[in-house]
């Protein structure tokens, strides 16, 4: 499946050019996530997905959730559709634009962030830097991650959550520190008093992670 992508191009774009790819959360849009275009680097390429399955309010998302039923919160089938839509979307960006030495760099929030755990952990060769924002690891996901401390050390993670999110728990979203400690990879895991978002303090480091 083909998925729709807005993107912002630097002037000069060669084979070691730096790429961001950008999930949003359920029930938004390519749009979101896209604003943070202003402060990253002018110099890298900005990729923007849009989710392939309608929500209300005419918002997408990755995969159905029921949050009425914590065992089948989510709907694994869909969301390993859209796991392998976007693998083969960032892999077929990368060569149109003949990138073959460049850094490629996931950032997710929610949803979005819950597919760049299993992204980057089932394909570790492929990323650099990651960012997950108010998500969490979800294991029905995570059934063939690579485990190769080889493999997993050139990741590097931003993992950010708000204390008061009432959409997916703290709790959820600590889950992270502790696989990524099991995997022995790199990762940074930060608090904010802030609800189910980004807030000011969250952005800022979110730009000094993505500035190294």
């Amino acid at each position: 499946m083909n998925l729709d992508y807005i993107v912002r191009e630097p002037e000069n774009i060669s084979s070691d050019t730096t790429i961001l790819f950008m999930l949003h959360g359920y029930g938004s849009n390519e749009q979101d996530l896209f604003s943070f275009r202003e402060t990253l680097p002018k110099d890298w390429i900005i990729v923007s997905f849009r989710a392939p399955r309608n929500t209300q309010f005419e918002g997408f998302s990755w995969y159905d959730i029921d949050f009425n039923n914590p065992e089948n919160f989510i709907d694994v089938p869909q969301a390993t559709e859209s796991l392998n839509s976007v693998t083969e979307s960032i892999l077929k960006i990368i060569n149109s634009y003949g990138i073959t030495e460049g850094k490629t760099h996931l950032c997710g929030f929610s949803q979005g962030g819950i597919l760049c755990y299993a992204l980057a952990l089932k394909y570790p060769e492929m990323f650099n830097l990651v960012a997950c924002l108010s998500s969490y690891p979800e294991e029905k996901l995570l059934t063939d991650i690579i485990r190769d401390k080889k493999k997993l050390e050139r990741l590097r993670f931003f993992i950010s959550h708000g204390t008061d999110d009432a959409v997916i728990p703290l709790e959820w979203g600590r889950k992270a520190a502790d696989l990524l400690y099991d995997l022995s990879c790199y990762f940074t895991f930060r608090e904010y008093m802030s609800g189910h978002g980004v807030n000011q303090k969250n952005y800022m480091d979110l730009m000094d992670f993505f500035s190294k």
